[in-house]
C-alpha cells in the first residue's frame, strides 16, 4: 500500500482561526507532541507575519529531530528569504510558497494577469530552490482555476525546481468527485508530475474536507494537509484524525496508509484542546466523548455480544487511556511512574518531583485516581508559564441569591503576599475582580467555560477564560476538582501569560 504524507499545518492555518492562537512555549510542546505523533512534515507557521511568527517557527525547526519543518511564503523574494531564515537551522526545512491561481483571485486580489502569474511563479520558486532543496508551490483557489492553466502554472512550478506541488481548495467548494477528477487530470497532464510529491489542502466551508482528501488520495495524491481536531480558518480544515483513522479502517479501500503513530492521536487532539481552550465536540468523530458511547439498547446489547457489530475502532486504537489501576493518596512514586509510562509518557527524574507533587494534592481531594485523571493531570502541565509572577494561595467565598457575593483572594508574587477583597453579581465574577485589584492590569475577561473532564461525583473540572489587555488575547486554563479554583487559576494563568509575554 501506499504510504501517504501528512502535513500538518495546526501550528499556521489551525492558529489562523480565531480564538486558536498560541504562545510560543505552546506551539514549541504541540509541534513535539505532532513529532511524536510521527507527523511528516509540520509547517510552523508564516514567519515574514510578525516577529513572534518568526521566532515561533525558528525555535520549532532548531527542535524537531525527524519531522520536516515548513513555513508558508507569499510568491516574494522578501517572504522567501524570511522563511528560509526561520527554517535553516531545522534538520529537514521546507519552504512552502503560495500564488492564487483562480481567474477571480488573480483578477480582484493580486491584479495580475496569467502571464505575469506564470513569470512569478518561475521566478519565485527557482529562488526558494537556490536556499532550500525541498521547496511545496501551492495554487491557492486550484479547486476554481482552468484545469489548463493550473497545469500551466504547476508544471512550471516542477521546472523551477519544486519538489511538492499542492492542490488546494482553498474556499471549501468542491465536492468529492470535482476533487478526484482535478487530481487525476493534474496527474495525467502536468509535465513533470512523476518526479514530485502531489499534495492537497482541504477546507470544511460545506463539511466535505476530508471526503476531499480521501477522494484525492484514491486519485494519486501522496500528501495530504490537514489540522489537529480540523482546527483552521472559517469552518476550518480537513481533521488529522478523521483522515489517518478513515486509511488505517478502511486502508484496503483506499489503497493507503500512514506513519502515524495513532495512539497519540487522543493526546495530541486533547492537548490541542487544553492549549486553545476550545472543547472536543462530543459527537466529533474519532476523539468525541460520544465516538465510542453506545445509550440505545439495541446498539448496547450488540456491543455485549460483540463490539464488531458496532465499533469498527476500539478506544485503545487512538490511546483513549483505559481504567485498567486506580491509584489512590497510598501510592507510590514507583507505581505513578510505571503507569505513566505504561500510558506513553517519558519523564525525567526532575519532571517526576514535580509530576508526583501534584498527584498527591490531587490524591488529597479525590478517593481514587484513574488514568483519565491522570491524563487531565499531565496535560494541565502544558499550561504552566514558565515564570509565574501570580500564584494562587487561597480563596474564601461567600455567595447566595439572597446575600451579596463576596470573595477574598491570597496571591504570592514572588515573596510578597497580597489579599483582597471583592463583591461581584457571583462567586466567581467577585474573585476576578479581587484578583484585579491585586495585579491592578487592565485585564477584560472576554469568555468563561467550565466542563468536567473526568467522570464521577469528584470529577476534575476544567475552566478556560479567555482575557485581553492592549489588544492582545490570551488563554488561560485551570483544573481542580473544586470549580471556583479551577477558574482562579485559569484566569490566573492567562494574566501570567499576558505578563510574561
Amino acid at each position: 500500500m501506499r504510504q501517504i504524507k501528512i502535513f500538518d499545518t495546526t501550528l499556521r492555518d489551525g492558529e489562523q482561526s480565531p480564538h486558536c492562537s498560541m504562545n510560543l512555549a505552546e506551539k514549541l510542546t504541540l509541534a513535539k507532541q505532532l513529532e511524536m505523533l510521527g507527523v511528516d512534515v509540520i509547517e510552523a507557521g508564516f514567519a515574514i507575519a510578525s516577529p513572534d511568527d518568526f521566532k515561533s517557527v525558528e525555535a520549532i525547526a532548531q527542535a524537531m529531530e525527524k519531522s520536516v519543518v515548513a513555513s508558508l511564503a507569499r510568491c516574494t523574494k522578501g517572504d522567501i528569504d524570511t522563511a528560509w531564515a526561520a527554517v535553516k537551522s531545522a534538520k529537514h526545512p521546507r519552504i512552502h510558497i503560495f500564488l492564487a491561481t483562480s481567474d477571480i483571485h488573480m483578477q480582484y486580489k493580486l491584479k495580475i494577469s496569467r502571464e505575469q502569474a506564470l513569470a512569478k511563479i518561475a521566478a519565485m520558486v527557482a529562488h526558494a530552490k537556490s536556499l532550500c532543496p525541498d521547496v511545496e508551490f501551492s495554487a491557492e483557489d486550484a479547486s476554481r482555476s482552468d484545469r489548463d492553466f493550473l497545469v500551466a502554472c504547476l508544471g512550471t512550478a516542477i521546472k523551477a525546481g519544486a519538489t511538492v506541488i499542492n492542490i488546494p481548495d482553498t474556499v471549501g467548494y468542491a465536492a468529492p468527485d470535482e476533487m478526484y477528477a482535478l487530481v487525476s487530470y493534474v496527474k495525467e497532464h502536468t509535465p513533470g508530475i512523476e518526479s514530485v510529491d502531489i499534495s492537497v489542502h482541504c477546507h470544511n466551508d460545506l463539511g466535505m474536507a476530508v471526503a476531499n482528501s480521501l477522494a484525492a488520495i484514491r486519485a494519486g495524491a501522496t500528501q495530504v494537509e490537514c489540522t489537529v481536531n480540523g482546527i483552521g480558518e472559517r469552518a476550518g480544515n480537513a481533521a488529522l484524525e478523521e483522515i489517518v483513522m478513515a486509511l488505517a479502517t478502511r486502508g484496503e479501500h483506499y489503497g493507503a496508509t500512514t506513519g502515524i503513530q495513532a495512539k497519540q492521536i487522543y493526546r495530541t487532539s486533547k492537548m490541542l484542546a487544553n492549549i486553545i481552550g476550545i472543547p472536543i465536540p462530543h459527537n466529533k468523530p474519532i476523539v468525541g466523548a460520544n465516538a465510542f458511547a453506545h445509550e440505545s439498547g439495541i446498539h448496547q446489547h450488540g456491543v455485549l455480544a460483540n463490539p464488531l457489530t458496532y465499533e469498527i475502532m476500539v478506544p485503545t486504537d487512538i490511546g483513549i487511556p483505559v481504567n485498567n489501576m486506580v491509584l489512590g493518596k497510598h501510592s507510590g512514586k514507583h507505581a505513578l511512574r510505571e503507569i505513566l509510562e505504561a500510558m506513553g509518557y517519558e519523564i525525567c527524574d526532575h519532571g517526576m518531583d514535580e509530576i508526583f507533587d501534584h498527584f498527591k494534592q490531587l490524591a488529597d481531594k479525590k478517593k481514587e485516581i484513574t488514568n483519565q485523571d491522570l491524563e487531565a493531570l499531565m496535560l494541565s502541565r502544558h499550561h504552566r508559564v514558565a515564570e509565574q509572577k501570580y500564584e494562587l494561595i487561597g480563596h474564601i467565598v461567600s455567595a447566595g441569591n439572597d446575600m451579596t457575593n463576596t470573595a477574598c483572594i491570597k496571591i504570592r508574587d514572588g515573596e510578597i503576599m497580597h489579599e483582597e477583597v471583592a463583591m461581584g453579581d457571583g462567586p466567581i465574577d467577585a474573585a476576578f475582580k479581587a484578583i484585579n485589584r491585586i495585579v491592578d492590569l487592565p485585564v477584560r475577561l472576554e469568555s468563561f467555560s467550565l466542563n468536567a473532564v473526568t467522570n464521577g461525583e469528584d470529577a476534575m473540572g476544567e475552566a478556560v477564560v479567555q482575557v485581553s489587555a492592549n489588544n492582545r488575547r490570551y488563554i488561560g486554563t485551570g483544573m481542580s476538582t473544586d470549580i471556583i479554583e479551577a477558574s482562579l487559576k485559569a484566569y490566573l494563568n492567562g494574566i501570567n501569560k499576558l505578563i510574561a509575554e
